[in-house]
């Protein structure tokens, strides 16, 4: 019998006023806040929050209303050579000047997909996979790559954060609007018979609209700025009139496009390439390419950069068993079962697999807690101001590494041998509804 009962609601009524420790569960729950009541005591007091290996010494950032924690934690990266390059210890690039870009080039990349998959019918699982979610926030390191390598970097000083870059929200919805608009125009077009020229050029039409937008919300970007500062010593400096581009080539210090995506997704081989169909913001521009690796293996190379006095760029599942005031991940930090009395059951692949778990939020390592050879915690940057953690900064237990830790960037020199090897490997290429496809 598939139906629910009365008489299996009556027993489980009985059931539960029967079960003493559900009783005391129910008086809890139903007046405090279910994570304060499963918050484990002992691993919020047993943690310490100091590092063997530290490195930051600056404030964090804020992303405010925001998706963009990929893109600042990637220029919370970069800001620490140009910080050192100029002598100074507070300094921002500009997260709006990027995030405009990307948002410019991912409508284009969306509307050339459209295109791409005209011949489809609309309820086609690509098609509408595509049309879900075009213009959101988030994003992977290879894409900031790609705005980086195309349009250069500005300071924060050239192009300031606006209302709509702070607060992203009004603004995406008018242009994933304008974005399922064009999108039918263009699917209309190509089923009444239109030649490619002649949709690419509806689409170059509808591309003037959405700078029209962008411009009215964030501000138009800069060619050229004027850049000056006086360093920690009150040494004064002038570089003059600069482009976005020149600007990478002084402060950038690091090799932007030498840096590979490392993953670690259980349900698939290691020492293999992966790729995600549709993900990507530039048309032409490199894919999204991922290696798979162990997750020991993840740990020593993020724990050999850390040591090196590299701050490492990753990604996770930040809202799984994490307690933002006190700034603190564990894999056990709330004892919900032991609350619920229920199993929950799922490893990390299995989550995966169900749809219980994937990368959600990108920040940066910017420490490391090592005690005779073995890793016990990690500090990291996150960019969601300072009213959280320690001023910002969070502690994350090396059990929940293992757990919720799903990818960093990191330099070719970092790799063994045999991850270079298969570098080289023909990427296997996973549906755009992969959760290896999510945005961080």
């Amino acid at each position: 019998m598939s139906a629910i009962t009365p008489e299996q609601i009556a027993q489980l009524r009985t059931d539960f006023a029967a079960d003493a420790q559900a009783k005391v569960a129910q008086n809890a729950v139903t007046t405090t806040d279910v994570l304060q009541v499963a918050l484990n005591r002992e691993i919020v007091a047993n943690t310490d929050f100091t590092y063997s290996t530290k490195l930051d010494d600056w404030k964090v950032t804020n992303q405010k209303s925001s998706g963009r924690c990929w893109l600042f934690a990637m220029l919370n990266l970069f800001r620490v050579g140009a910080m050192k390059e100029m002598g100074i210890k507070d300094f921002e690039f500009s997260q709006a000047h990027i995030h405009f870009w990307d948002k410019f080039e991912r409508a284009n990349h969306f509307l050339h997909a459209i295109i791409e998959t005209a011949e489809k019918p609309i309820d086609d699982r690509t098609v509408a996979f595509l049309l879900s979610g075009p213009i959101d926030d988030g994003g992977q390191w290879n894409m900031a790559v790609n705005l980086v390598t195309k349009y250069g970097l500005v300071p924060k000083s050239a192009y300031p954060e606006s209302r709509s870059s702070s607060a992203t929200m009004r603004m995406n919805r008018t242009l994933l609007h304008l974005l399922r608009a064009s999108a039918a125009e263009l699917r209309g077009l190509a089923e009444n018979g239109a030649s490619r020229a002649e949709l690419d050029l509806h689409k170059s039409r509808r591309m003037e609209d959405v700078w029209r937008v962008l411009c009215i919300h964030l501000g138009t970007p800069p060619e050229t700025f004027d850049w000056q500062w006086r360093d920690k010593d009150k040494k004064f400096h002038r570089e003059g009139e600069m482009t976005p581009q020149d600007f990478v080539k002084k402060f950038v210090k690091e090799d932007v496009e030498d840096f590979i995506c490392l993953v670690h997704d259980p349900r698939n081989p290691t020492m293999q390439t992966y790729t995600v169909d549709w993900l990507q913001n530039v048309v032409d521009g490199p894919p999204v390419l991922y290696l798979n690796i162990g997750i020991e293996e993840m740990k020593e190379i993020t724990r050999a950069m850390l040591e090196d006095g590299m701050p490492v760029w990753m990604g996770c599942d930040v809202g799984k068993q994490m307690h933002r005031k006190n700034g603190l991940w564990d894999a056990n930090l709330f004892e919900f079962e032991e609350l619920y009395g229920v199993e929950f059951g799922l490893d990390k692949a299995e989550r995966l697999r169900h749809h219980q778990t994937l990368m959600t939020h990108a920040m940066l390592f910017t420490g490391v807690d090592v005690v005779d050879g073995k890793t016990r915690r990690w500090r990291v940057e996150n960019s969601w101001g300072d009213e959280g953690g320690r001023k910002g900064f969070y502690t994350m237990n090396d059990n929940w590494f293992d757990e919720y830790m799903f990818e960093i960037a990191a330099p070719s020199k970092y790799l063994t041998d045999q991850m270079k090897a298969a570098l080289d490997t023909e990427p296997i290429v996973l549906p755009p509804w992969d959760p290896m496809g999510s945005l961080a």
